[in-house]
């Protein structure tokens, strides 16, 4: 269509006042000089006037439609088949004008085999490789979702089997992607669970064992006072001293249960009211110094300064620091000492409770304020008290931490909000 309009140009700038069929042989020949196209020049009447390949010429072209759009005065094209070989050509046909008037048309013609044949080749190349991205994509989708199902598979049996009580099954981690976070976390869980049923485990033989030791000596004074207890009032008196004691013991322990079953079904509730902490120390300190005094053991109290008043469960904090003071004594030997102490820091109170005892190994460390746990599992109590104590310290909006060093001793800090 360029060469065509370029032609139709150069003629009316230069050839407007010629005769055209005069000089239709001069102007195919700077026609065509610039193409390898074929070119023809055809008068108004449609008459093929002369042809770049020797077609004879007093053809009449007005069966092709664009001869008869640039007859008209509109460049033509037309798409078909030549006429001789039946071979795909392309033909373009523009008029020429002189004075306005048209005197004839420049008309292009070109073979579309190449093109065809190219754009053949191109088809192919695209069939070919879209069809190789297909395959591509499809073994991929496979292999992807080979490896998804494989792991999610590898869950589902572990989850199963763990819906049936065996914690102990492991899920293997084929691969670090977000299945595999879920299957460590799954692990984490399972491990967690079986730790769980492991602590219920010694919790229920430790409590079996803790409840039946002082019910056995009741029994037992029970019926000696029964038998001789009657005549013998140092021995009742004894004996009763004993049985109070026991049963002190296991309404601790039955306190301790019901408490762990409330701070677990989340139905416990803090009573707030003022609350003048050096009172409260000073009280329990005294509650508790003749028994450390009965072990040799000094314990002491020191608070640099008035402690403010807070908002907080005043038997609930009796129960945490008597708690955390009973442990000293129970692990600090003779001659040991134990510290309480007070002091402000800004918006906050921190109590300490320090001693000198045996100390916590560092993985007993880890685990003293889970549920249950017992770093000795001979030694008395339920293993409930430091995770009751740090529950009702959460409840206060407070923190409670524990450092332990074996040999030099144990710090309990507990951090209320003022």
């Amino acid at each position: 269509m360029n060469q065509a309009e370029l032609s139709a140009s150069f003629f009316q700038q230069y050839f407007a006042d010629e005769d055209l069929e005069k000089q239709s042989e001069r102007l195919l020949k700077g026609f065509a000089n610039n193409s390898d196209a074929q070119v023809q020049i055809i008068d108004p009447s449609g008459r093929l006037l002369q042809d770049s390949t020797g077609l004879p010429g007093d053809n009449i072209m007005m069966n092709f439609i664009d001869v008869q759009e640039a007859i008209k005065g509109h460049p033509g094209i037309w798409n078909g088949e030549a006429p001789s070989t039946q071979e795909a050509i392309l033909a373009v046909s523009y008029p020429l004008k002189a004075n306005d008037s048209i005197v004839g048309e420049v008309r292009f013609i070109t073979s579309l085999t190449e093109t065809i044949s190219t754009i053949n080749q191109i088809t192919v190349l695209l069939i070919c490789v879209g069809m190789l991205v297909i395959a591509i994509v499809t073994i991929l989708g496979l292999v992807l979702s080979w490896t998804i199902t494989r792991s999610i598979k590898d869950l589902k049996q572990a989850a199963d089997q763990m819906t049936e009580g065996n914690f102990s099954i492991r899920v293997h981690k084929r691969y670090r992607d977000e299945l595999g976070t879920l299957a460590d976390t799954l692990n984490m869980m399972a491990s967690r669970i079986s730790k769980s049923e492991q602590l219920k485990n010694d919790f229920i033989s430790s409590v079996s064992h803790e409840i039946r030791t002082p019910l056995t000596s009741i029994k037992g004074w029970i019926i000696t006072l029964k038998s001789n207890g009657v005549n013998n009032q140092p021995l009742l008196h004894d004996g009763l001293d004993i049985i109070e004691s026991e049963s002190d013991r296991l309404t601790r322990m039955v306190d301790e249960l019901l408490d762990f079953s409330k701070l677990d079904n989340g139905r416990i509730t803090i009573r707030y009211a003022s609350v003048d902490l050096t009172e409260l120390i000073q009280r329990i300190v005294r509650q508790l110094a003749p028994r450390a005094a009965r072990q040799g053991i000094s314990l002491e109290i020191q608070t640099g300064e008035a402690l403010p008043t807070i908002q907080a469960d005043e038997n609930r904090l009796k129960q945490v620091l008597i708690n955390l003071i009973d442990n000293s004594i129970k692990f600090t030997s003779p001659s040991g000492r134990i510290l309480v102490h007070a002091y402000t820091a800004p918006s906050k109170v921190v109590i300490t409770v320090e001693d000198t005892g045996s100390g916590i190994t560092e993985e007993d460390l880890n685990n003293v304020l889970l549920k249950f746990y017992k770093g000795d599992q001979h030694a008395s109590g339920s293993g409930l008290g430091l995770a009751i104590s740090e529950q009702i310290i959460k409840l206060h909006h407070g923190e409670l931490r524990i450092t332990s060093t074996i040999g030099k001793g144990t710090i309990v800090q507990i951090d209320l909000p003022v």
